[in-house]
């Protein structure tokens, strides 16, 4: 489930990651531990330009489907939130509320699969590159067996793309 946090984390940083660690447990669904999986994660990236991030993943949050990215960096901070049904939100003295965040990735990424399809179309009537590769996909990848490499392992595992 993470591969796609490594994907985003290439694609933000702009650099590859040269080093992982991986700590993980199967701690909410027993059955998921029978298979060798993990429900919860946290991944440490060492890109090759110095950044430094992690991702931390859990297959269920029972409020929603709960996505955030923060940069931190010396000039500054930006971060993506989550997306909720509408902006309202309720202040009293007793309390601030507002609506759950969107439930399955599908309402959260509705509009994503619209934008990747219309560039695949646009590639191809235009005759032009799209502007994800399997390049980008096979990266991901090598992520995703060096972050289980490193769990297996309990160590620091170097990046062979």
């Amino acid at each position: 489930m993470t591969i796609h946090d490594f994907d985003l984390a290439r694609y933000l940083i702009g650099s590859e990651v040269a080093e992982v660690y991986s700590v993980g447990a199967a701690l909410g669904h027993p059955e998921i531990a029978a298979l060798g999986d993990l429900d919860t994660a946290v991944t440490i990236l060492r890109f090759e330009n110095g950044v430094i991030g992690t991702i931390d993943n859990s297959r269920e949050a029972a409020y929603g489907y709960d996505q955030r990215v923060e940069i931190f960096g010396s000039g500054g901070v930006i971060g993506t939130g989550n997306h909720y049904p509408n902006s309202a939100v309720l202040s009293t003295a007793q309390a601030v509320q507002r609506d759950l965040p969107l439930h399955f990735f599908l309402e959260r990424y509705a509009q994503s699969y619209l934008d990747e399809m219309k560039a695949f179309v646009e590639a191809v009537l235009g005759d032009c590159s799209v502007p994800v590769t399997g390049q980008d996909g096979r990266k991901a990848a090598a992520l995703a067996l060096a972050a289980r490499r490193s769990l297996e392992a309990n160590r620091l595992v170097e990046v062979a793309y």
